[in-house]
Order: C-alpha cells, then structure tokens, then sequence
C-alpha cells in the first residue's frame, strides 16, 4: 500500500530509525528558547516532555488525517501555555523544531512530498495559534 501521508511516514520512519527523539527535539527547542527550559526545572527524568511529545505527534497525525480533534487541542493548548508562560510564538514554534529534528534525523529519506506535507501542515497550525492568540 503506497502511504498517502508523508507526515505520519515520516514519524514512522524516525522511531523506526531512532525510537525516542524526545531528547534530541528539547535540545533543539532549548537552544532555541533557552527560556522555555527553566520550566521543565521539575521534569528530571523527561517523562513530562516526553509526554508531551507524544501528544504533539498524535495532533500532527489527527490533523494530517481527519483533523477531529487536533484543531481544538491546539486552541486549548496555546491557553493552558500561556497560563505557564509560554508565549503563543514560542508554542507554535516547537512544531517546526519537531519537522526539523524529524528531517535532520531522516537525511536523504526526507523527500520534496514530505517537506511539502509539513510546510502545509505547520501553515494550518501556526494558522491555529494566531486565531486563538488573538482571542
């Protein structure tokens, strides 16, 4: 069967090939929001990040797919982060961290189509996180 979603083959292939990124995806983020990490202070082990993460993939396959629930999770999520301190530009930002561990990870696996994919599918999120930041 030909896969017609280049975003969710795409996380197949990466915890095929490497199992959990999570690490690797929160030192990306840190080092792009180094202010984003004094609030993981409590989260030694990463299991909180590594949920997250979890979630974040299951959002991006809900709205690459059917988009039942990933619109409203969004809208909800940019709230509850900004009730921690965590800005609307700095969440929507962790989507194009994820694409880009995901690709870095991939190497010459990575296609046009799957870039494209996730070019369309981080447009519909940061689309997202404007109109609620705006509320």
């Amino acid at each position: 069967m030909i896969e017609t979603r280049p975003v969710a083959a795409s996380l197949a292939e990466l915890a095929e090939r490497e199992g959990d990124p999570t690490s690797t995806v929160y030192q990306r983020l840190f080092a792009r929001s180094p202010e984003m990490e004094a609030l993981f202070i409590n989260d030694v082990r990463g299991a909180a990040r590594g949920e997250m993460l979890a979630v974040v993939f299951e959002t991006l396959l809900d709205l690459e797919s059917t988009g039942h629930y990933a619109p409203n999770m969004i809208r909800a999520e940019v709230v509850n982060h900004e009730n921690i301190g965590v800005p609307p530009k700095v969440f929507a930002s962790f989507f194009p961290v994820v694409m880009e561990t995901v690709r870095d990870k991939l190497g010459d696996a990575w296609t046009a189509e799957t870039q494209a994919a996730w070019d369309r599918l981080l447009g519909e999120l940061d689309a997202l996180v404007k109109v609620r930041s705006k509320v």
